[in-house]
């Protein structure tokens, strides 16, 4: 891992093949290709570990912001072999195997393997004609009942391209990570420009998938995204700004859109889902069906952790216009977030399992939050808050079920919090179900600063929350069997690039007893 990340420090994202490369011989192809370009702009990446394997990913853009969203590929499919080997320089690759590039598909590849020894690292890379792309490295998950000592992980969300650079990846690829979780808006749908000089390409809101091609190509142009993918294995799910801001099912909610009518969203939809799918490393089983994707899901981490991955907005009622004080609405038990499929899958995973942690990717914040200071009441409307009816069965049912140490790791807010999650938030001395951990945005909202009006009204009104900041960064976890500790790493500056790093606060929890231990910063 040091070897690799000192290559991704000086964002030197060669190949380390030389003469080993030229091993594997040249192909009918190779003048096609050369005659391209680089085929690999956008990087490589793995994720959605198994202890038996995991995805593979690249997507071949010599151009990757072409308007026409092809990436500067012709029409045709080219096959692309992938390695996988025990060692950064590939004297001992344990698996091979060749995927096709079709245009159908953006000329991505998510080449699942198989056969790999559980909780081991591993490089690989792929090859096309005589081209060889930068290596990444990734890791293995531990066998579902291993005892497992310890397990680092960073999470994160909302990387507006034009709000700011994305310092924050850069120094997570340096943690030396066994996993990534991203929750969500990995692009913004809009056209803004800013003032930095990273406008949006293309310059308008994007529709259709050659929009949506294009604005994954800038984004993952970027080298300090390209570095955090190379470093560890992803798991990702998507939030609204993937799709639309704030969307809800089958509704689009900006006026001013052409997309009202549900068919029409459906549309867009579709082709937001084939973008996000072609761009990142999911496994065939999120392959999208038209307007539809699967995206929650369940990964383990030996005995020591169970990652729910929730599906926050293809499957919820319609947002609320308002809610201030007494607003019955959104006790409505037939209001839902995640439907009541997703539910019933989600607590019935809770209830038969036996890792220590059990933990929600979650893309809005599950806390109540009181916005306004003194005796009135206000509450947002996208998060949980509106739908607390929803996340009083959610409680509930961990509590009935006896799920022990339960955290969620949130994204979606621009700004950090640590907070109790209370079975009656209006009761302080109420059951306390779990703990969550908010986490802030890589860019999205400029620079911020540590503490904003906001929150301070949401740490007068709201006892159970016990940290906030409302700075840019990421989130570092260290779990293990005794203790979880989440790292709230800022970055002050990132309106301008190559930004430090530091750890805002550290905030604890102790196995067996729900909810925040303590917070030190």
């Amino acid at each position: 891992m040091r070897e690799l990340s000192a290559h991704l420090r000086r964002r030197h994202f060669l190949t380390l093949a030389g003469a080993a490369a030229l091993a594997t011989g040249l192909v009918p192809e190779a003048k096609a290709t050369a005659q391209l370009g680089n085929l690999f702009t956008l990087g490589v990446a793995s994720g959605d570990p198994l202890p038996d394997g995991v995805v593979l990913w690249t997507r071949l853009a010599p151009q990757p912001v072409a308007p026409d969203g092809r990436g500067g590929m012709p029409d045709q499919r080219f096959p692309v072999r992938w390695e996988i080997a025990e060692d950064a320089r590939f004297h001992r690759v344990v698996r091979r195997g060749v995927e096709h590039a079709v245009p159908q598909w953006g000329h991505s590849v998510h080449a699942e393997v198989h056969g790999l020894r559980p909780d081991r690292e591993y490089w690989y890379r792929f090859i096309v004609g005589d081209q060889v792309s930068p290596v990444g490295r990734t890791r293995t998950a531990p066998l579902a009942h291993l005892r497992l000592r310890e397990l680092s992980f960073a999470f994160a969300s909302c990387q507006n391209y034009y709000e700011g650079f994305f310092t924050a990846f850069r120094h997570m690829a340096q943690d030396d990570l066994d996993l990534v979780v991203h929750l969500g808006d990995y692009i913004y749908e809009g056209g803004g420009q800013g003032t930095i000089g990273r406008g949006h390409l293309p310059t308008a809101e994007v529709f259709s998938l050659a929009d949506y091609r294009v604005r994954y190509g800038q984004y993952k142009s970027d080298p300090d995204l390209q570095a955090a993918h190379a470093a560890a294995p992803w798991v990702v799910a998507p939030d609204d700004h993937d799709v639309e801001n704030n969307w809800a099912g089958d509704i689009s909610q900006l006026d001013t859109e052409p997309d009202q009518d549900p068919a029409v969203f459906r549309q867009r939809r579709a082709a937001a889902y084939q973008a996000y799918y072609e761009n990142l490393p999911l496994r065939r089983t999120s392959m999208p069906h038209g307007s539809e994707m699967q995206v929650y899901r369940r990964l383990t981490f030996g005995n020591l952790l169970q990652l729910n991955v929730l599906d926050t907005r293809r499957f919820r009622t319609d947002q609320l216009e308002q809610c201030a004080q007494d607003c019955d609405a959104r006790w409505n038990p037939e209001r839902t977030m995640l439907g009541a499929t997703q539910e019933k899958w989600l607590l019935d995973g809770l209830g038969r399992s036996s890792a220590r942690w059990n933990v929600l990717g979650n893309q809005v914040f599950a806390f109540e939050a009181d916005h306004d200071a003194g005796t009135s009441e206000r509450y947002g409307m996208d998060p949980w808050d509106g739908y607390a009816a929803a996340r009083q069965r959610l409680f509930d049912g961990v509590l009935e079920r006896r799920v022990d140490n339960f955290v969620m790791i949130t994204g979606d807010a621009h700004r950090s919090v640590a907070a109790d999650l209370k079975q009656n938030f209006g009761d302080p001395g109420s059951r306390t179900v779990g703990a969550e951990f908010l986490g802030t945005s890589v860019s999205s909202g400029g620079n911020g600063v540590d503490m904003d009006s906001l929150g301070v009204t949401w740490l007068a009104e709201n006892p159970h929350m016990r940290f906030h900041n409302s700075q840019r960064g990421y989130q570092r976890c260290v779990v293990t069997p005794t203790e979880w500790r989440t790292d709230y790493r800022v970055v002050p500056q990132v309106t301008v690039p190559d930004g430090a790093v530091i750890t805002r606060a550290s905030v604890t929890v102790e196995a067996g007893r729900a909810g925040i231990a303590d917070v030190s910063s």
